[in-house]
């Protein structure tokens, strides 16, 4: 059994939005359900659901410049107990900005390669007003880890 671990901070309904279809698109991606999928809130996630999972979705939001507090409280708790355990961990983020993104893709970056964790694909930045479109992405990006982990390919 694989664990998919879906972790995000969404403060508002469009992001809670992503998170849903995150989640939803990951468990359409289960060949047979050999692969579990745990979709937490960044505070509430702890250092256990890290050590149990086999691959990582990060979802956040921008605030001035930088990920959401609730993120960051998340990367403080974790950072260390899973350390020198999950090097290697496949991760990938989605990041939703109002107008840049770039200031949290950087801090995702430096975190993550702080902690060894494997990149599997570059974040995506849901920029701009709100668009429907951007489920779709969400959707991509999730359902394509999730198949990449079921398969064993990542």
């Amino acid at each position: 059994m694989k664990h998919f671990l879906i972790v995000h901070h969404s403060p508002s309904d469009n992001t809670q939005r992503m998170a849903q279809a995150a989640q939803a698109a990951a468990l359409d991606m289960s060949s047979d359900q050999s692969l579990t999928v745990h979709t937490l809130p960044a505070l509430q996630c702890q250092p256990e659901d890290v050590l149990q999972a086999d691959a990582i979705l990060l979802l956040t939001p921008e605030n001035l410049g930088y990920m959401a507090g609730g993120m960051k409280d998340f990367f403080d708790r974790v950072y260390y107990p899973c350390l020198e355990e999950k090097q290697g961990l496949p991760v990938s983020a989605i990041i939703r900005a109002g107008s840049d993104g770039t200031g949290t893709r950087r801090a995702l970056e430096t975190i993550t390669t702080g902690l060894k964790w494997r990149w599997v694909q570059a974040p995506i930045t849901c920029r701009g007003d709100w668009r429907d479109d951007f489920l779709n992405q969400v959707d991509e990006l999730a359902g394509a880890m999730a198949c990449a982990l079921d398969q064993g390919i990542i």
